[in-house]
């Protein structure tokens, strides 16, 4: 199904540019690939791991399909995972990004992964005169599905730049009239504080980790660029895209729903995902949460007006003295100080046994702890607030792309 879909895209469209890296100057033209993908190339096997950020990853995909093995995308230097007794029918395996437990690995059937590059695709508005500039790894889900699929199953050309730095992306994007750029948070701040983020923009995406409210204002004051909001799960591919034209005032307001979704909220309030793009199940473990067509995140959710707002994870939630919090929202509180640039919020064991938690704050900016403090407690009450302040350079993402609670628990524990 998919290598099928994949040449009527080369067939239709054979002198145009799929894929340009920037970083070696290759180039291959839908033909170009098509014909390498009818070659063999070193890998070969049931299982295939495509790594990196270059055309290599893609002829390794487009071989699998082929060949009829299955794909399981790897970041740069990530060892591959013993894998034996595919279920029949699995063509793509993806692993979760280990933001609160260790990764899984889901199982992804033929349909539900073109499922899922259709509806971005369409809620998005993905162009193939608004070239995708890839900076994102392609491993990771979000890369996989707003870059990958949509080249090879709706023939949008690919830009490939090997390092986000700003004066390579902005030299790479100068060789397009028009560009989509997929980034993270980080990506942003660091291509806006370097007045780097190319003026040929025509469709500005943020996934990966919360977009914050500060960040997505001062770029569209000073560039006239909209940010658009992006979520999704590993589990069940996008979920909800913010459509609107201007900066949102809302932090908790992650978008509407993507075309083709549906959305509710299961009894305990986390969000419950329908749609033909939720994957077949976690690779030999069964989970009530994951089912063929439905997907319970552990995100605590409301819906209104159509639109989406998170509240929190159910698993994130602090503990303090019996009353339970959403880090997020501390988290929300702190970021609306404007010397404040990134935070993160989670809790750690208490000494005293009657508070059961205590909440550290790890805070990246140039405030004053005790400024910080009585900011916070205009909006929060007291037994809120963080009783721990660390302040840091960056807040280092792991290796799939994501700031992990669990990682920076386990280094606020370690340090000295």
């Amino acid at each position: 199904m998919l290598y099928d879909r994949w040449r009527q895209i080369a067939h239709a469209n054979p002198n145009e540019t799929a894929i340009h890296e920037t970083a070696t100057g290759r180039q291959w033209s839908f033909k170009q690939l098509a014909d390498e993908a009818e070659r063999d190339g070193d890998s070969s096997g049931p299982i295939i791991f495509p790594q990196g950020i270059a055309g290599d990853f893609v002829l390794g995909v487009l071989r699998a399909w082929r060949r009829g093995s299955v794909v399981c995308p790897l970041e740069m230097g990530q060892v591959a995972p013993t894998i034996e007794n595919v279920p029949r029918g699995i063509v793509h395996l993806k692993m979760t990004s280990a933001t609160t437990g260790l990764p899984q690995l889901v199982a992804f059937k033929a349909e539900q992964l073109a499922a899922d590059a259709e509806n971005i695709v369409a809620t998005m508005g993905l162009r193939p005169d608004w070239l995708n500039l890839g900076v994102i790894s392609l491993a990771h889900s979000y890369g996989f599905s707003n870059l990958v699929l949509p080249l090879l199953l709706h023939g949008i050309p690919l830009i490939l730049v090997k390092a986000p730095l700003p004066e390579a992306v902005r030299r790479a994007a100068a060789s397009a009239q028009h560009i989509t750029l997929a980034a993270v948070p980080a990506m942003w701040r660091a291509w806006h504080q370097a007045d780097a983020i190319p003026p040929n923009t025509r469709l500005a995406i943020s996934a990966g980790a919360p977009l914050p409210l500060a960040l997505e204002q001062e770029v569209f004051t000073k560039r006239a660029l909209k940010i658009h909001n992006f979520y999704g799960a590993s589990e069940c591919g996008g979920i909800a895209y913010d459509r609107s034209s201007g900066p949102r005032t809302d932090a908790a307001f992650v978008g509407m729903p993507m075309n083709q979704v549906a959305l509710s909220i299961a009894v305990d309030g986390c969000l419950m995902v329908r749609s033909r793009a939720v994957a077949e199940s976690y690779l030999h473990k069964m989970d009530a949460r994951l089912q063929p067509g439905c997907f319970q995140t552990s995100d605590l959710a409301e819906l209104a007006d159509g639109k989406v707002f998170l509240r929190g994870r159910a698993n994130d939630q602090i503990n303090v003295a019996g009353r339970k919090i959403s880090p997020e929202s501390i988290e929300r509180t702190l970021l609306k100080h404007p010397q404040v640039q990134e935070c993160l919020v989670f809790g750690i064991p208490s000494r005293d046994s009657d508070r059961t938690e205590e909440i550290v704050a790890v805070l990246v900016g140039s405030v004053k702890e005790d400024t910080l403090r009585q900011f916070a407690l205009e909006s929060i009450p007291a037994w809120q607030l963080p009783r721990h302040w660390w302040f840091v350079e960056t807040l280092q993402v792991n290796p799939r792309g994501k700031v992990s609670r669990k990682d920076w628990q386990q280094k606020f524990l370690s340090r000295p």
